[in-house]
């Protein structure tokens, strides 16, 4: 999966808060002072060439919607992480969580508990 930039995420959250979304309406959702529609256009055409988006022709227009899902998304963002930063270590993982959040006991338990609850499913 390729990345994404931060102009890139903003209006894939556009999609995923709003679904199929004209250029228009993605414009007129962001906070003032508003893009050009132009850049919003062109990041929207930059996420169909990375594959996130695809689009229906209404006449002489598009309605753009998301073909990757929220959590697809940062499902694959993590383990992006996890390789780039974590040698592709879930352990270092928590680890450095554990060191940098001073999780208690209590909560790494918890953690567990999910675990073995979604590997029972």
């Amino acid at each position: 999966m390729r990345r994404l930039t931060e102009k890139e995420e903003e209006v894939m959250y556009h999609f995923w808060d709003n679904g199929p979304m004209f250029v228009r309406e993605i414009v007129e959702k962001c906070p003032d002072p508003k893009p050009h529609y132009n850049t919003v256009s062109t990041v929207v055409r930059l996420l169909e060439e990375k594959g996130f988006v695809d689009h229906k022709v209404y006449g002489s227009t598009y309605q753009y919607f998301a073909i990757i899902s929220r959590e697809d998304y940062k499902g694959r963002a993590l383990r992006k992480v996890v390789s780039d930063y974590f040698d592709n270590s879930y352990t270092n993982v928590v680890s450095k969580l554990i060191e940098e959040e001073n999780l208690s006991v209590d909560e790494l338990k918890g953690l567990i508990e999910k675990i073995e609850k979604g590997k029972q499913r």
